[in-house]
């Protein structure tokens, strides 16, 4: 994806969106994706800090710690991005991604915490692949745009969420005519690599 268009919220949408069609892709998605964040909120949160770090935490509770490393940076990374590209879903997703940090920070006390975090994190993905493969037929983003699929995937399924509630059709109409053209051009492309493969 071209870098001019990083900042484009409706070019970005049509991106992932081409790769999420499939109702049973995108409820997969809609699941593990938070999951997958989560748990890397989590493995981040395991990681030693440097010095340069101010010694900031907080305990909320038991289930909410709030630290001052590198999945609080991480979390308030994505969560800008997020709001340059749409600001009232950037808003909207705010007290979900703090919800994730705090919980992720504190779960890593734990002492089987990183553990669990990582079966919950390979699970995920396996389950994402299968519904690429099985039900989208089609690869992850990820393949074509590692990071913009890795930053925009938390994002993309939140906007999913607000869409279904009838959120910015506007927006949403755009980005169903947009993924609806690219998945016309992927389809084209497809016919012929499989044509050419067969003459050959």
């Amino acid at each position: 994806m071209p870098a001019k268009d990083v900042l484009n919220i409706e070019k970005q949408l049509i991106f992932y969106g081409s790769y999420h069609t499939n109702p049973i892709n995108v409820a997969i998605h809609i699941c593990c994706v938070p999951l997958i964040l989560w748990s890397t909120f989590v493995f981040l949160a395991a990681n030693s800090t440097p010095q340069v770090f101010p010694d900031i935490a907080y305990q909320f509770s038991s289930n909410f710690l709030f630290k001052f490393d590198w999945a609080f940076v991480v979390a308030t990374s994505y969560l800008a991005y997020y709001i340059v590209l749409e600001p009232v879903a950037g808003l909207l997703y705010t007290p979900q991604m703090i919800g994730m940090l705090l919980s992720a920070t504190a779960f890593v006390q734990r002492d089987d915490g990183v553990k669990i975090a990582a079966y919950v994190h390979v699970v995920c993905w396996i389950l994402q692949f299968i519904g690429h493969g099985v039900a989208e037929k089609r690869a992850p983003a990820l393949l074509d745009n590692l990071l913009g699929a890795l930053v925009l995937a938390p994002y993309f399924v939140h906007m999913e969420i607000l869409f279904a509630l009838g959120w910015n059709k506007p927006l949403h109409k755009k980005m169903i005519n947009g993924t609806g053209v690219e998945i016309a051009k992927f389809r084209r492309e497809r016919a012929q690599q499989q044509k050419s493969e067969k003459q050959k």
